[in-house]
């Protein structure tokens, strides 16, 4: 069907060429309680890019039992902008984010100070598995019907930017028996 949002994706898609590094803590180590999503603070975070060479790209982070999804703009394609991004979100939770999982694009070498700076673990994904950060992928996902690939990401205005968000966030989801993620995201930020 030619209007479902994933016509024409192909599912094996050929490898990726952009930088990956293989280190870090597996997601096998992950505590079972984050899979269930039964507890607040468990973040997947990845980034989305413009599809050019160069300009900037945007980081997305989902809450894995609220689905609240924040994208926030990255100044860069490199591990400095998505840390700086990453301490920003951690400042703005104070101590509510738990750990991170992440996949291993160069972008999250800095991982180290990450955990240094904020005490919060970093899981890494297995190579070439986006099934186990499902929820990052779907939302990231939805996130293209408004920043379609090959669209500059400069081109968007933080208006834009927060428009969106509120678009991710605002609508009712049947995985939250219809809940919206920023209503159960309010209500977990509370405890």
């Amino acid at each position: 069907m030619p209007d479902l949002p994933d016509h024409g994706i192909r599912r094996h898609r050929a490898k990726k060429k952009r930088g990956t590094f293989n280190h870090g803590r597996s997601i096998e180590e992950r505590p079972h309680k984050v899979e269930t999503r039964q507890e607040f603070g468990h973040f997947e975070a990845d980034t989305v890019l413009s599809g050019k060479r160069k300009g900037q790209a945007v980081a997305t982070f989902v809450e894995r039992k609220s689905r609240l999804t924040i994208v926030k703009r990255l100044h860069g394609r490199d591990s400095q902008s998505m840390t700086q991004a990453v301490l920003e979100l951690a400042s703005q939770l104070q101590d509510k984010l738990k750990t991170l999982t992440v996949d291993h694009g160069k972008e999250f070498a800095n991982y180290q100070t990450i955990e240094r700076r904020t005490g919060t673990q970093v899981y890494f994904a297995h190579a070439y598995s986006p099934h186990e950060r499902g929820s990052n992928e779907n939302r990231n996902r939805v996130l293209r019907r408004f920043i379609p690939k090959g669209q500059a990401i400069e081109e968007l205005s933080d208006h834009q930017l927060v428009q969106i968000n509120w678009y991710l966030n605002s609508r009712p989801l049947k995985c939250l028996n219809w809940h919206t993620p920023i209503e159960i995201f309010l209500l977990n930020l509370r405890h």
